[in-house]
This record gives structure tokens, sequence and C-alpha cells, in this order.
């Protein structure tokens, strides 16, 4: 995660846009430093507090950010049900971020230990693929789906799904964490 809290201290250095601070703090929210993350929203909802994006979309994410640092899969889940409403809607391929509330929504059910409702975030990721593109959450979407089927029960369905993710990332290089994780939880599954 060191390179993602980079990565977003770059971009807040080149930018203070709203898009920027947005998905910055939700990466820092991700990469453990909840208190800049914290920062980033407050200064988000104070410049933007009558955008719909901003009120619906990134504080929400923001706060399940930083509580899926935190294992709070719960806090996570309550954070994100504000943007319920409204996950299906951008579409903007300049300005996508397309059911990134459902993926972590679904990230959120998986640290509350909730197999059967991960699966349904994830597959509504699958289900909507031309809302998605080619973001990288339609991969990963793959890999919650076997976590989520591992949770649930579904042994086979699982084995599947994590089959899936594994034939998307097939020229991935070898040393992303995800990847190792996948493979690792895969192979416990043999």
């Amino acid at each position: 995660m060191p390179s993602a809290k980079r990565d977003a201290q770059t971009a807040l250095a080149l930018s203070a846009g709203r898009q920027v601070e947005g998905f910055s703090a939700i990466a820092l929210g991700l990469a453990g430093d909840s208190a800049q993350a914290e920062r980033l929203a407050a200064d988000l909802g104070k410049r933007f507090s009558e955008d719909t994006v901003v009120k619906f979309d990134y504080l929400p994410m923001i706060q399940a950010a930083t509580a899926l640092h935190s294992s709070d899969g719960n806090k996570a889940i309550d954070a994100l049900s504000a943007s319920a409403p409204y996950e299906l809607g951008e579409t903007n391929p300049s300005f996508t971020f397309a059911l990134y509330p459902v993926y972590l929504r679904g990230e959120a059910y998986l640290a509350a230990k909730q197999g059967a409702a991960a699966v349904s975030e994830f597959q509504k990721i699958l289900d909507h693929a031309g809302v998605v593109g080619n973001e990288p959450l339609a991969a990963l979407a793959h890999l919650g789906l076997g976590r989520g089927y591992a949770l649930a029960g579904g042994s086979a369905q699982s084995r599947t799904a994590y089959q899936d993710f594994f034939r998307l990332w097939k020229g991935a290089d070898p040393d992303i964490p995800i990847l190792i994780a996948a493979k690792s939880e895969y192979a416990k599954m043999q």
C-alpha cells in the first residue's frame, strides 16, 4: 500500500479537484491513512456541499474505505447505503467510478463474513459489464465472487470464479500482491 499512498500524494500535489481528492481519499483510506482521508472528505464536503456525486458517492466511499482498512465491514456497509440509489448512474467515460460503491460494498460484506451478500454485489458488477468498461473492477469482481462463494460454502462456484479471475490476469506481473493472495487462497481450496 505504500505505492497507493505515494500515488495519491502525487495526484494531490498536482490538483485539488473534486475527482482527484475523492479518489485519493478513497485510496488513502484503504491504505490506512484515515486521518488524511478524513481531512480530504471534510474538504470535499465543505467545497461541494450540494454536489450529488460528492454526497452520495465520494463521501460514502471514503468512509467505507477507512472502515475496510480497520476491518469493520458493518460500518462500511452502513456508509455505502447512501450510494445505493445512484450506483448505476455514472457512465461518463472521462469521469468514471461506475460501480465502485458496489465493489466496496462487496468487499465490506466479505469483511463482515457475509458471503452470499458479497456474491450478490460482485455479481451485480459482472451483470453490468458495459457500465464498468475496462475498469479493474471487472476482473476483481471475479475474485470477489470467488471469495464470496467460498464464505457461503459454494466451493465449485468459488473455484470457477477464481479460474475466471486467473484467466483475465494471465498476463499480469506475478508479484502483484492481490494475485499472490488469490493464488494462495485458490491453492488451499484444492
